[in-house]
């Protein structure tokens, strides 16, 4: 690939500059893109399928669920540093090969506990590609060129990760559960061969060395983070969740000084100390978490409360993919007109609005229409905030140190995937047990009689644990599925008040705290001087 000619930016035009094919060059950073965000979904309608094969408790669904996220949140800091120093385009090719296998073994593994590390393995796969895509845009647009190139990418890349459950959800009308780890393979050989021959070998890349302690450092410290908000509320895993939050406090502090005083960090804390940096990196870590979190519970509810096919399921979120691909567009526009900070807080009213409806409106007799209300509401809020929030990173640093923006960009994505899919699922976990417990202590005596300990640990373990349980007692498999719907449906709401504190936290900081439209534009110009600057 050192063959390869280095490509410069042409069509220079007063909105930027565009590389020479842009469209086929763009393409295939989307399909790239678009292998980590279907991954990053499918799993999402086979969990209760998952879960009546391997008697899984809540947990356990929320580590398959989360497990991609965890591997890719856990490395884009590193592999994207790695990326802008020895070759995006090599990065790209290793993950696309890697994604391969990681699938294969995914789709037939013997255990929860395999498929679980598959589905890691997976993210460390989407951690080399998924943050070089919107590296190399960054370095081969700019202007109003790039925002445009970024709201294409965020809003194809949002809708892909919808459309994962759509195609898992046909799949499994006719194939096992394993087979929604495959779907991607076709558009990875595709990729793979795109890469080779159309992407750039070389594009202002950086000369300095990789900081890698840094990058373990920051594997260990998101890794920990979100096993330790997984484990949290199961029974009997709080001394293993305490264990891992420490381990991140303390992984987290010891990056934090290593990129004091590490030459060459691999995470420049002067740059992500710009306000246009730090307040877009949380405030998309939200709205994106909060697309995933949504797409987490929303699944289960679809078919283990109102009982829908796995594909009418996957069926149900296409309302979400179709607004977030139609905001997009209209959000590069706002963002140049308005600018990024009305155009984020937009975003945050519609996704608030839809956590509110799930909370008020989703019940075991909700309609579709009512289903769909929410879903169109949150592909609103994601479209509408994904752009300024991508944007604002990219706009705020060096070309050379785009893998320090992409790995945020992508961060905020999967970390905010991997935080709210965790702490939804944790709630939802924990109001499940708890509701459930409180039908069992309400019941008849004679009923509680019946219940064991061990039967009621199956019980409480999760909805497809009680499904599994009711086939094994016919005579109250009724009454146990109608606990279980109710169990699940209080968890839900615990799990979707969460969700609408932690949007208004979000809008509360961009409003507080992000820079309004000519001040924003002022910053940005003063960061590309001073960046221009320390370059020459």
């Amino acid at each position: 690939m050192s063959g390869t000619p280095e490509v410069s930016p042409t069509n220079v035009t007063n909105d930027g500059s565009t590389p020479k094919q842009a469209k086929l060059i763009l393409g295939t950073l989307i399909l790239v893109a678009a292998v980590a965000n279907i991954n990053l979904a499918v799993a999402n309608v086979a969990l209760p399928e998952i879960g009546g094969h391997f008697n899984a408790d809540q947990t356990d669904l929320n580590l398959i669920a989360v497990g991609y996220s965890l591997g890719l949140a856990a490395s884009v800091l590193w592999l994207g540093a790695v990326g802008d120093r020895y070759g995006r385009k090599t990065m790209i090719l290793i993950g696309m090969s890697l994604s391969i296998p990681a699938g294969l073994v995914a789709a037939w593994a013997p255990s929860i506990e395999v498929l679980t590390g598959a589905r890691i393995v997976g993210g460390l796969s989407a951690g080399m590609a998924f943050p070089t895509t919107l590296a190399l845009i960054t370095a081969l647009w700019s202007g109003k060129a790039r925002t445009k190139a970024i709201a294409l990418w965020s809003a194809l890349g949002g809708g892909f990760t919808a459309l994962g459950p759509l195609a898992a959800g046909a799949l499994l009308e006719s194939a096992w559960w394993g087979s929604v780890f495959l779907i991607t393979m076709p558009l990875a050989v595709v990729a793979i061969v795109l890469a080779l021959f159309v992407l750039p070998a070389h594009i202002n890349e950086s000369t300095d060395p990789v900081d890698n302690l840094g990058g373990i450092l920051s594997v260990f410290f998101v890794g920990t983070l979100v096993l330790a908000i997984n484990f949290a509320p199961s029974p009997g895993e709080l001394p293993f969740a305490l264990a891992m939050g420490g381990v991140a406090l303390v992984m987290g502090i010891a990056f934090v000084m290593r990129q004091r005083i590490a030459k060459f960090p691999l995470y420049d804390l002067t740059i992500a100390s710009r306000q246009l940096f730090w307040v877009a990196a949380i405030g998309g870590i939200i709205v994106f978490g909060s697309l995933m979190g949504a797409m987490f519970v929303g699944q289960q509810f679809l078919q283990e409360v109102l009982g829908y096919s796995t594909l009418e399921a996957g069926a149900a979120f296409l309302p979400a993919v179709a607004f977030m691909v139609l905001a997009a567009p209209r959000s590069a526009k706002l963002v140049d007109t308005i600018g990024s900070r009305l155009t984020l807080l937009l975003g945050y009213v519609f996704c608030l609005a839809s956590f509110l409806s799930m909370l008020i409106l989703w019940d075991e007799n909700t309609p579709y229409i009512l289903v769909a209300i929410p879903y169109c509401l949150i592909g609103l809020g994601v479209g509408f905030a994904g752009t300024p929030a991508s944007n604002s990173l990219t706009g705020s640093v060096p070309v050379n140190r785009a893998g320090m923006a992409s790995g945020t960009a992508d961060l905020q994505r999967d970390l905010g995937g991997a935080i709210m899919q965790s702490i939804l699922g944790a709630l939802l976990a924990a109001g499940y047990a708890k509701e459930f417990g409180k039908l069992i202590a309400a019941a008849p005596a004679k009923e509680q009689a019946l219940v064991t300990d061990q039967v009621q640990t199956e019980l409480q373990r999760s909805f497809s644990s009680a499904a599994a349980t009711a086939k094994h007692h016919p005579l109250h498999a009724q009454e146990i599925i109608a606990a279980a719907r109710e169990s699940f449906l209080s968890g839900q709401r615990w799990a979707y008040a969460a969700g609408s504190v932690a949007v208004v936290l979000g809008a509360a900081l961009v409003a507080w705290a992000y820079p309004k439209h000519d001040e924003e534009l002022r910053l940005a110009s003063e960061y590309h001087r001073i960046d221009e600057g320390s370059t020459a």
